[in-house]
């Protein structure tokens, strides 16, 4: 068997579960055992495979930490250092996650080659004297927007920034499906498959992380929300209004049965 551990500190709770829960369902078809300790301090989640499926192993741990590093690391790192001129929470949040995933491949690259595979990783401190090069490469896009900021204030030119940053994201689906629900939540469908249902700044959110090629967007009332997503994706929404649709499936049904 090829063991290896991640060692974080007690107060990534949330971000160990997260690991945990990914390491558990991936690594499940290479008959691995995944197991989680915690102490007053550190948490410790152990991965054991058979050693003809370590290299299998490496990639989905690869994959794990690279995402916790460019997710949860750089929304504290944007959220400590990006000073950003009064706006939406929507606009904001949205904001920060363009930020994330831009130039996300060069983010991989510089955690890829940090990282090697022994009989364990301290995840935050792997983070803290491996990654000076990623930091350095964040404090700059951090310090541009951050010297743009007058400019920023205007609610068009942060748009049109922000729309920026979105237009340069690699296109990672070809189409999504997003409805809005009764209560007002929107439920998003990749591959024909649900999300959970997902407020107003959630929704852009994840939008911005799956970059799709099309959006079809169903919804009842038009809202900021809609109408940000109008502005930042511009040809690549394709707005319907339900009540319309459903007016319209009444109309063909009424016509049927004439």
């Amino acid at each position: 068997m090829w063991e290896f551990s991640i060692n974080l500190s007690s107060s990534k709770s949330n971000l160990a579960a997260s690991i945990f829960n990914a390491l558990r369902e991936q690594l499940s078809q290479f008959k691995a055992i995944v197991a989680r300790s915690d102490s007053a301090k550190f948490i410790n989640i152990v991965i054991a495979v058979p050693a003809q499926h370590r290299a299998d192993a490496e990639i989905v741990l690869l994959k794990t930490i690279t995402l916790a590093i460019c997710n949860t690391f750089k929304q504290e790192f944007l959220d400590r250092h990006l000073f950003l001129p009064k706006q939406d929470e929507i606009g904001i949040t949205a904001f920060k996650k363009a930020l994330i995933n831009f130039d996300k491949e060069t983010d991989y690259f510089l955690i890829s080659k940090a990282l090697n595979f022994n009989e364990f990783l301290y995840l935050e401190s792997f983070y803290q004297f491996k990654l000076v090069r990623l930091r350095e490469k964040w404090s700059e896009l951090v310090c541009l927007a951050n010297q743009n900021r007058d400019y920023l204030i205007s609610t068009e030119a942060f748009n049109d920034l922000l729309k920026f940053l979105i237009d340069n994201l690699d296109i990672c689906k070809d189409e999504i499906d997003v409805f809005e629900e009764d209560d007002g939540r929107y439920c998003i469908c990749d591959d024909g498959k649900k999300c959970e249902i997902l407020g107003d700044s959630a929704m852009v959110s994840s939008l911005i992380d799956l970059s799709p090629q099309k959006i079809n967007f169903y919804y009842k009332n038009q809202n900021h929300a809609t109408e940000l997503l109008k502005i930042i994706f511009d040809r690549r929404l394709n707005l319907r209004s339900s009540k319309i649709m459903r007016e319209q499936n009444i109309s063909n049904i009424s016509h049927l049965h004439r």
